[in-house]
């Protein structure tokens, strides 16, 4: 995933923090009742319209204990149980966030990550191929170490995605984004249209990377659809987390996380059809819970666009694009919820 998070250091100078704040806590009654499927996603403009199509049981997060302190929400989405929550930028932050969701969490028994990416080319079949911006990545697996190692997506849930590719309908031309997360609707606004209908590429090699050298890239609550911590349907109806608020600021100080956002723009090198920062790590967590796991992926930025700033210093597609790929994986998403089913647990 490509992304501006040095927005961040912004949106600190211009977002106003409520002094209330709710206290850390587990799941309340009921909440692993039944079987639930996790939806997880890195920030929130990739979580915007899965969390805008489900009804929540709760505007307020159910909060992890310290020190990370992560939220999520429970609720219904295509009539089906699903807890959902975003991980947080860099592979630091997707491995705590999975692991504290496991351990509030009893009743997860299938996991799905929706997000954005970078393009990457490889063969599949003996035929080369290249994903572009709006094209929608479904990898078989993802390496957090240059091919070293894999984390796997599992077989069964990318037929489940296969059978209904061929009915969503991937959009082509940039919407409006919500980078103040007003969840206003705007309504059509005319912008950038690509001479191509997106796809959806199923399998090959996915690459996670940790440009953060190891730490935890910060999040700012109430920090807009770029930089916050919380997605835009659920931002200005939550309370915040004072600890978490102060390790943001703290975070985005560091000149780590400085260093982290320049080696964004880098290539991931090897034959991969994307490449983000999140979902091999992810995976790993899921796999050695053993779960079932799928992974989507549009892509964001990395080849020829209509307004041809391609050439342009990172995150200038970025920023452009991001919100088109964000909805395109969102759509396949919501249209594999909606056709999977559950499974019961043991």
């Amino acid at each position: 995933m490509r992304r501006i998070a040095v927005l961040a250091a912004i949106a600190m100078l211009l977002t106003g923090i409520p002094a209330s704040a709710l206290a850390a806590g587990g799941p309340s009654s009921g909440v692993c009742a039944k079987p639930r499927l996790l939806i997880l996603s890195a920030y929130p403009a990739e979580m915007g319209q899965i969390m805008k199509a489900t009804k929540l049981d709760s505007v307020e997060p159910i909060r992890s204990g310290a020190p990370e302190s992560k939220e999520f929400w429970t609720g219904t989405l295509e009539g089906k149980p699903v807890i959902e929550g975003l991980t947080g930028i860099g592979p630091v932050n997707a491995t705590n966030t999975t692991t504290a969701a496991f351990s509030v969490f009893d009743c997860i028994t299938s996991v799905a990550f929706s997000g954005v990416a970078g393009a990457g080319s490889d063969t599949y079949g003996g035929v080369p191929r290249q994903s572009r911006i709006g094209d929608v990545t479904v990898p078989d697996r993802w390496t957090t170490d240059g091919g070293r190692t894999w984390s796997t997506a599992t077989p069964a849930l990318q037929d489940v995605a296969a059978k209904v590719a061929p009915r969503v309908a991937l959009q082509n031309t940039t919407p409006l984004a919500d980078y103040a997360c007003a969840c206003v609707d705007a309504g059509t606004i005319p912008g950038a249209t690509f001479p191509y209908t997106p796809v959806v590429l199923f399998h090959g090699d996915g690459s996670t990377t940790d440009p953060f050298g190891g730490h935890a890239a910060p999040c700012l609550q109430h920090g807009g659809d770029l930089a916050g911590c919380e997605p835009c349907p659920v931002a200005l109806g939550t309370s915040p987390d004072p600890g978490r608020f102060v390790a943001s600021t703290e975070g985005v100080a560091d000149p780590t996380f400085v260093t982290g956002l320049f080696a964004l723009a880098g290539a991931s090198g090897g034959s991969y059809i994307e490449a983000d920062e999140e979902t091999g790590a992810v995976a790993a967590v899921v796999n050695a819970h053993g779960v079932p796991f799928i992974g989507f992926r549009a892509i964001s930025d990395g080849t020829p666009d209509p307004f041809g700033i391609q050439n342009l210093p990172f995150p200038s597609q970025y920023l452009v694009y991001q919100q088109l790929a964000a909805d395109n994986a969102a759509r396949m998403t919501l249209a594999f919820v909606g056709a999977y089913k559950i499974p019961h647990r043991a």
